[in-house]
């Protein structure tokens, strides 16, 4: 065989087994996306429909074969998608909505809807066909998912195609219009976030101290509960040393009498010649046991007289420490402070946070706890255990239910949901599927965080792999079913015409906004630039904002404006199709 016949041989397997072919173009794609050129990348999203639309466009020109892949396996994955971008930001959008304050919803809104009015209208102007102005809503604001609310109103009859253009030039449009500016506006927000306050006349460097002086950056802030990073142990300041029993008054005494009388200490482990045992055993003590004790470093220097001399007994300090939200449930200790707790509670382990409706609250001894709260403690299983019993509690220290269970409920939940329509002059609107299961996610992860013992932390690990699996298979599918249409949205001068537009819903929303808040609202500049790079929905360009300012600070204003556009350029993509 010659190359022109292997190479027909592997396109004719490709076309006949449509999965060879969305694999290979997701295993092509992830690491041409990876490659930089002066530190431009595509993204393993553009690079997998990079890869898919040139397999299939080669497999139709050059061999006359197209590559039909299932709707439904294209249905599913993009509704796995938005689940797992709405269990990211619905932590965010709640309780960022209302600690974040107005100045970043309203900087949110204006980017999201200067893009959308820059697209719909200037699409109009420059006499763009169907699909342009979605895919380049999608593209400018690196969306890719707006691509799927818009492939969603194909595909459910909301959108129809005008006389002489088939549904599947449509879609080629959308990826097309999608493909320029998603590559252009990537690199061009970086830059924009990156050099506007230098634009402006402002000292991004100066900014970024000014607003740690102003946010306290010395504050412990603690990983909202059920989600990524709760479990973090940090540096605590707590210490496990080891003392020998020398006084005859702690003999007998067992381990739960002892943490009575000494609450902010706790005995975790006791060691008698070769037998070791947990706080768990409750075992009495005798002369000339080894005890391993935990709490507060000063506390335990101030209790080794009383004690005994501290030896150095590694099993006495081997106490395996973990961290566990408790969410309080009915019990004699609601309405009481830190420090009441403490006193009876406390089995030795630290608070490290208190969150109430989403919100942490400072840990003071006289912070008082009510029904709901949740606390987050540090300690060992045992001492947690004990801990939540007497709070009425279960500490959770990973997902009490399946992550199955969620996932196969809020697909039903929104596919169910995304069907109704309602049709107004004439004009049929609908959720949408996949936007039901964005909106059931952020619903689902709203409850968790409010209460742990609804599911507990979902791995970000398993939501991070549920949210590029889906994405990616959905734009394979999706090149395939464009690449061999897609030469035909380049024609003329239609490429000059998206990059221009493009560019220009990419870059002036957020130089709005950033005029809004540096003269209207006299915003500090760091958190301002983290507030449009989130508007923007642009990680890369907050990053960006980070290193010129030298500081972490442009974060603050990130969430907000990120999880409230995510949701609304969604809307907005699909408005532009069915309108």
């Amino acid at each position: 065989m010659n190359i022109s016949e292997i190479f027909g041989f592997v396109f004719g397997y490709i076309a006949h087994n449509p999965f060879v072919f969305l694999f290979l173009a997701i295993a092509i794609g992830y690491p041409l996306g990876k490659v930089s050129i002066k530190g431009i990348s595509l993204g393993s999203t553009a690079g997998t429909l990079v890869a898919g639309v040139a397999i299939a466009l080669t497999a139709f020109s050059v061999y006359g074969l197209k590559i039909e892949e299932p709707g439904l396996v294209s249905d599913i994955f993009l509704m796995m998608f938005m689940y797992a971008i709405g269990m990211k930001v619905g932590p965010q959008f709640f309780s960022g909505l209302a600690r974040g304050g107005l100045d970043f919803v309203v900087i949110g809104l204006i980017v999201v809807f200067s893009n959308f009015l820059i697209v719909y209208f200037g699409a109009k102007l420059l006499d763009l066909a169907p699909g342009y102005a979605a895919g380049i809503i999608s593209g400018s604001y690196t969306v890719t998912a707006v691509m799927g609310v818009a492939q969603s109103a194909i595909s459910s009859g909301a959108f129809k195609a005008p006389a002489g253009m088939t549904l599947d030039q449509v879609s080629a449009n959308i990826a097309a219009g999608y493909a320029i500016s998603y590559i252009l506006s990537s690199v061009f927000i970086i830059l924009l976030i990156k050099y506007l306050p230098a634009m402006f006349g402002v000292d991004p460097v100066k900014a970024g101290k000014d607003a740690e002086a102003e946010f306290g950056v010395g504050d412990d802030i603690e990983a909202l509960p059920s989600t990524n990073g709760f479990s973090n142990i940090g540096v605590l300041p707590l210490d496990i040393r080891a003392y020998k029993v020398e006084h005859q008054e702690l003999v007998g005494q067992s381990i739960e009498s002892l943490f009575q009388r000494f609450p902010h200490t706790a005995i975790l482990k006791v060691v008698r010649g070769n037998d070791v045992f947990d706080a768990s055993d409750n075992p009495k003590l005798q002369l000339g046991d080894v005890i391993g004790i935990r709490g507060d470093y000063h506390v335990l220097i101030d209790d080794a007289a009383f004690v005994g001399e501290e030896v150095d007994e590694p099993r006495a300090r081997n106490v395996d420490i973990e961290v566990a939200d408790i969410h309080l449930g009915k019990s004699d200790f609601s309405g009481k402070s830190i420090n009441e707790i403490s006193e009876k509670v406390g089995f030795g382990v630290y608070i490290k946070a208190l969150f109430r409706q989403g919100h942490q609250l400072p840990v003071t001894g006289q912070a008082v706890v009510e029904v709901g709260d949740v606390l987050r403690v540090a300690g060992s299983d045992w001492c947690v255990q004990q801990v939540a019993k007497k709070l009425n509690s279960t500490p959770i220290v990973e997902s009490t239910l399946t992550e199955t269970f969620y996932l196969a409920l809020s697909l039903l939940i929104g596919y169910i949901c995304g069907h109704f329509s309602v049709t107004l002059g004439g004009i049929p609107f609908a959720l949408g599927t996949s936007a039901g299961c964005m909106l059931t996610g952020i619903i689902f992860s709203f409850l968790r965080t409010r209460n742990p013992t609804f599911g507990g932390p979902m791995s970000e690990g398993a939501r991070s792999f549920l949210q590029d699996i889906g994405l990616s298979l959905f734009v394979a599918v999706l090149a395939a079913t464009v690449g061999p249409k897609i030469l035909a949205s380049f024609q003329g001068i239609v490429v000059i015409k998206i990059a221009a537009l493009g560019l220009t819903a990419a870059l002036v929303p957020p130089l709005l906004a950033w005029i809004y808040g540096l003269y209207f609202r006299k915003m500090n500049p760091a958190i301002l630039a983290g507030a449009c790079a989130g508007g923007r929905n642009s990680t890369p360009a907050m990053k960006g904002a980070q290193d010129v300012c030298q500081s972490d600070m442009p974060a603050v204003g990130y969430p907000v404006p990120y999880a409230l556009t995510s949701m609304i350029v969604l809307v907005l993509g699909y408005l532009t199709m069915v309108i």
